[in-house]
């Protein structure tokens, strides 16, 4: 193990959890893999892990480019306080701007347009272009409709002028993309993946929910709901916080498999659960990168599941080496910040093989909880109560069971809980549109193992 101190320049550290054995004739593999970026963020804080590098920090030019996208879609001023809150919520994330960082304002209805600077092209962030950035905030009034494909449109191309390696989108929507279709949307969504992240925030009740967690998915960013208008400035506030506190850009998860394995999933399941299976792209023989954006000090988990040819007792083998990697951007040889390796280990030893490591255990049950409550939600609105009874039940049950009070406390807000340890609960029958809701956006969060 080895130690990591204080620097300017982010360092990666990949810890590898694991129960390697594996009884005679067994093949799945899974691991979770903690990933670990400190010392180049937020808080610089003193760490110790198996592997490290710095990461490459391109030198000269802005640092971040960052463009917010706000609705002014007719409905925004249903109530007033909607497009007040965006306003303020606008204002408070520019005052959160550093020095030098580039950025825009966009308004969107069934069009995109360019609320401040102007002519397709970013600001430099200083106290006079702030200053003109809140006053251009005044001339955003509500009215027309709503295609959120051509704000991430024009988003991208704002973001393309700029030579920095973070580029970060916001996106604040209060209603359904109605004025354009999901086609449009999604095939809007295909284009800006990978060239900037996004979070997106949905203000009121109004608007759907696998809409906006679909757009922050492809983005890699974050999505939540801001029912009352008035809390948007604290959460503008700390997204754009968070957003300054980025460091790297563009990292990728590396696997590596010997011939003969195959790869069955690989998922983010800390803070939040996140499938990346399909999100591969290759990488030389035998290997594939999947996307997990930018960084500052922060930590993360991964899952992965790898199915290894039979063997005998007393073999063992690399199942999959895990690299986290940092492509040149000029297309030079990528850097690898860290790695890790995954075992396979024959033995028949019954309690060694059959034993599962607690933080695969753990995080197996919080990936079903946030499908449990997807899907019990789901069936609610269809009218399947038995079914939503069922699913929610298992929900409270793994919330439980896993110390994921916060979940459990929204789940508690649409079902009565009878029983927690046995799941045992009933439907409220009525429930706040706003707490559904909640529950369904932040159903992906996770906790991590407990120590």
């Amino acid at each position: 193990m080895a130690n990591f101190s204080k620097s300017n320049v982010p360092q990666f550290s990949v810890d590898v959890y694991q129960n390697e054995f594996l009884p005679e004739g067994g093949r799945e593999v899974n691991a979770i893999v903690t990933v670990t970026s400190t010392g180049g963020g937020t808080s610089g804080a003193t760490l110790t892990g198996a592997t490290a590098s710095p990461a490459h920090i391109p030198g000269e030019g802005p640092a971040a480019a960052v463009v917010i996208m706000v609705d002014c879609s007719g409905s925004m001023d249903y109530p007033p306080t909607k497009m007040r809150g965006a306003r303020d919520a606008t204002s408070a994330a520019i005052d959160a701007l550093r020095d030098g960082v580039e950025f825009a304002v966009v308004g969107g209805t069934h069009l995109a347009k360019q609320v401040y600077p102007g002519q397709d092209r970013l600001a430099t962030a200083n106290s006079e272009t702030r200053a003109q950035a809140k006053t251009a905030l005044r001339s955003l009034t509500a009215g027309g409709g709503t295609a959120i494909g051509t704000w991430l449109k024009m988003t991208d191309r704002l973001l393309a002028s700029s030579d920095a390696p973070i580029r970060h989108g916001i996106l604040l929507t209060d209603g359904r993309n109605e004025h354009e279709s999901p086609k449009d949307l999604a095939a809007a969504l295909e284009a800006c993946a990978g060239r900037f992240t996004c979070d997106a925030r949905g203000v009121g009740t109004d608007w759907e929910v696998k809409e906006v967690t679909a757009i922050a998915s492809a983005l890699l960013g974050t999505a939540d709901i801001v029912a009352d208008p008035s809390g948007l400035s604290a959460d503008f506030t700390q997204m754009m916080e968070n957003a300054m506190g980025k460091e790297v850009a563009d990292v990728n998860l590396r696997l590596w498999t010997p011939v003969g394995v195959e790869i069955k999933f690989v998922k983010q399941v800390a803070p939040t659960v996140e499938e990346l299976t399909s999100r591969r792209t290759e990488a030389g023989p035998r290997a594939g990168d999947y996307p997990t954006g930018s960084w500052g000090d922060e930590s993360r988990d991964y899952h992965v599941c790898v199915q290894v040819p039979e063997a005998g007792v007393g073999q063992e083998m690399l199942a999959a080496r895990v690299s986290l990697i940092l492509p040149d951007t000029a297309g030079g040889t990528p850097t690898t910040l860290s790695q890790g390796l995954v075992r396979a280990v024959w033995t028949d030893d019954m309690v060694a093989s059959t034993s599962i490591n607690p933080q695969v255990a753990h995080y197996t049950g919080q990936a079903e909880l946030a499908q449990a409550i997807q899907q019990g939600l789901d069936a609610r609105k269809s009218g399947d109560f038995d079914g939503a009874t069922s699913k929610l039940g298992r929900a409270v049950q793994l919330a439980a069971a896993s110390g994921n009070a916060d979940t459990a406390k929204l789940l508690a807000k649409v079902v009565d809980v009878v029983d927690e340890a046995t799941g045992t609960v009933r439907l409220k029958a009525k429930v706040a549109e706003a707490d559904e809701m909640t529950l369904e956006t932040r159903s992906t969060k996770t906790v991590r193992v407990k120590k």
